[in-house]
């Protein structure tokens, strides 16, 4: 199902991002840097490679939190589901990330996945199932609540399946 072998659907942020997430979709806040940057965990990509990209929140940011928005993806069928595959780390502390659905006929966007910070300092992975009868983007939003040293929400390789 997920061919990672296809730069359309899978973002690896090692160049830059992939067509799915076209670069004016990267609020402020969102940054895309290695563990080699200097700005705190994680301090590796979810490979373990400290020289390999990811996205984080910026601990410098002056709000705290940040979304990053898929182009726009047609509804999905019984056959072709959306599947969205990705790595993230939320900092034990303070950090969150969330998922949601923006319907094309709807102003606001529904959650359909979150976590916060319970977790240890590593990278973990999920997969989400999305069925939608209308035209829908994909959010990822990360809040980090203090800008205490370490805080950190990051996410790395989102896998678009060929439902999206």
């Amino acid at each position: 199902c997920f061919n990672s072998g296809s730069s359309w659907n899978n973002c690896d942020f090692e160049t830059n991002l992939c067509k799915v997430l076209p670069e004016f979709n990267l609020q402020a806040g969102w940054i895309r840097r290695n563990g080699q940057s200097g700005m705190g965990p994680p301090y590796f990509d979810h490979n373990g490679n400290e020289s390999a990209y990811f996205l984080s929140l910026s601990s410098e940011m002056q709000s705290s939190s940040a979304a990053l928005r898929t182009n726009v993806f047609l509804p999905t069928d019984e056959e072709h589901l959306c599947q969205v595959r990705f790595h993230y780390w939320v900092s034990q502390m303070s950090g969150t990330l969330m998922v949601g659905l923006q319907m094309s006929s709807e102003d606001t966007v529904t959650n359909i996945w979150q976590v916060s910070g319970e977790l240890r300092n590593q990278w973990n992975v999920n997969t989400i199932t999305i069925n939608s009868t209308e035209k829908y983007e994909v959010i990822f939003s990360g809040m980090v609540e203090t800008q205490r040293q370490g805080d950190s929400v990051a996410i790395d390789d989102i896998t678009f399946s060929e439902g999206c």
